[in-house]
């Protein structure tokens, strides 16, 4: 049986399908992401999952409950961080803990040691008397995380948790989610940084409302037609603005400092970059062959160009 498993789930706003036809299934265990921009339908679709919003079409269910018909069901064994979770600022890291614990009924002969161990989980115990409001950001997530888990939930949905955060906040928090997968915990989490993409056993690409792609990372690289370039140079805004002018046979996607060039013709493609930046009085810094980043994937896949 799947622990989350979803049928044609759509919801609209307005007339506009905000989530369209959306089928997918995760394993127990398994470390789901789904990725896309703002807007991509990422939150409604949690919302639909966690059971607090329903579908307009289509069926939901996590852990065979279905979403709708047994949603206090589901509640009860889930545990749900949205984007804005409820941290409650004037109280402490542990009144905080202690507040979601009554919420969700966990028994006083469990709470004590089931909260120790949650705050040594997410390095929280030295501020345990710190107020919420008073904590760093990736703090204010890991103690969210931690509210999150206190009653044990056997699926764990996370709404692009390290949104705004640090690196090194990032990295600890990642930590703490591999350390739930090895005690069983299925997660299903959404991000638009799509490099945390790698780190998931599974990746949905959601445009617009609908799974474009679905499969490992590994697998999702194999969907990049032809080879690609990068280049590197101080001016890569004008890099890929005379790439795109000279070139308009190949794909041409700006990526911070540095361009990406994917064409089917790489042997073709590097002499003439090379030439059309010369002669644009361009320096070129390094020109060769990169593995795709995922980033790259979902940009050929929804066939848009990363326009700088």
């Amino acid at each position: 049986m799947a622990a989350v498993r979803t049928d044609r789930l759509t919801r609209r706003f307005n007339g506009t399908a905000a989530v369209d036809g959306l089928s997918l299934a995760v394993a127990p265990g398994e470390l789901f992401g789904l990725i896309g921009p703002d807007g991509a339908g990422k939150t409604t679709t949690l919302r639909m999952l966690t059971a607090i919003m329903d579908p307009d079409e289509g069926d939901a269910w996590v852990l065979g409950r279905h979403t709708v018909r047994e949603a206090e069901a589901v509640k009860a064994d889930i545990g749900y961080m949205s984007q804005r979770f409820g941290l409650y600022p004037d109280l402490t890291v542990m009144e905080n803990l202690d507040f979601y614990a009554d919420i969700y009924q966990v028994p006083a002969r469990e709470r004590r040691k089931r909260v120790e161990r949650l705050l040594a989980f997410s390095n929280l115990a030295p501020f345990r008397r710190r107020l919420a409001g008073n904590l760093s950001g990736g703090m204010k997530q890991k103690l969210g995380l931690a509210c999150a888990l206190v009653h044990t939930p056997r699926v764990l949905f996370l709404d692009e948790p390290t949104n705004g955060v640090d690196p090194v906040s990032r990295r600890d928090f990642w930590r703490i989610l591999y350390q739930l997968l090895q005690e069983g915990v299925t997660i299903f989490v959404t991000t638009a940084y799509l490099d945390e993409a790698d780190r998931c056993h599974r990746v949905g690409l959601l445009h617009q409302g609908r799974l474009v792609a679905c499969d490992t990372p590994a697998r999702l690289r194999t969907l990049m037609p032809g080879a690609l370039l990068e280049i590197r140079t101080r001016q890569a805004r004008s890099a890929a603005r005379v790439l795109r002018e000279q070139m308009p046979q190949e794909r041409i996607g700006l990526f911070g400092d540095r361009v990406h060039l994917v064409t089917a013709e790489p042997a073709v493609a590097g002499p003439a970059a090379r030439a059309a930046l010369a002669a644009a009085g361009i320096e070129l810094l390094d020109l060769r062959p990169v593995e795709p980043s995922l980033e790259d994937i979902f940009i050929a896949v929804i066939g848009h160009d990363a326009q700088g």
